[in-house]
């Protein structure tokens, strides 16, 4: 997502990719258990949530962003190797840190509260509009991203990913996981931010799929000598 000029070996950038998708997730997961705990309010409680995870993934991405690229997602990983900006060896390696990192973050909010480590979620979130809602919430995330940096303005990509997600939180009827390493980690936590592993499925599904439309778009709207 963003070029940096000190070359982190593929170990750092996998660190960066661990650490900052698990503090997204105890960000989000441990906002959610926070708002529940503050007020039985279902809109505060969302509100809560989403404040916090803006802010959050602001400073994760202002953080990592010259050692990984900040990707904290399998979908933006995806759409970089498939618009040839990342190599599949990096890519693997990216996506295994994110997954287990977003898995570690809510294993760490879920003790943060005085809950069992790994609290399967029993939330379901399986109606057909909800999944329709996590392939828009990506597309748009991955929009913003790509359009953003082939605009030629890398230092802006925080802002515009924390104000696009804090947005998708209430314009998506999904409150927009958007992020397939966000989606299975949170089938691990039974609270607010949880969601089913049975609904889990179709929110990647969703997710992967808008990878492929994000991808056609970008190379339409911003094409490149290289894809």
């Amino acid at each position: 997502m963003v070029s940096n000029t000190s070359s982190p070996t593929l170990l750092q950038a996998a660190l960066a990719e661990l650490l900052g998708t698990a503090f997204l997730l105890a960000g989000v997961v441990g906002s959610g258990i926070m708002a529940e705990r503050l007020t039985d309010d279902v809109g505060l409680q969302l509100l809560a949530n989403s404040t916090a995870t803006v802010g959050v993934l602001i400073a994760l991405i202002l953080t990592f962003a010259a050692t990984s690229g900040a990707h904290f997602n399998p979908a933006v990983t995806l759409t970089e190797l498939a618009l040839r900006q990342i190599d599949a060896a990096r890519a693997g390696t990216y996506i295994a840190a994110q997954v287990l990192g977003g898995a570690l973050g809510v294993i760490a909010a879920n003790i943060m509260f005085e809950l069992d480590a790994v609290n399967v979620s029993t939330k379901a979130r399986s109606d057909t509009s909800l999944i329709f809602a996590e392939g828009i919430a990506t597309l748009g995330l991955l929009l913003v991203i790509f359009g953003i940096v082939r605009a030629g303005n890398p230092a802006m990509v925080a802002f515009a990913v924390g104000g696009y997600i804090g947005g998708a939180y209430w314009f998506t009827s999904s409150t927009s996981f958007a992020n397939p390493a966000v989606t299975v980690a949170r089938t691990l936590s039974d609270t607010f931010a949880g969601i089913e592993p049975a609904s889990a499925p179709m929110f990647i599904v969703a997710q992967l799929v808008a990878v492929g439309v994000a991808v056609g778009v970008i190379r339409v709207l911003w094409p490149t000598d290289s894809n």
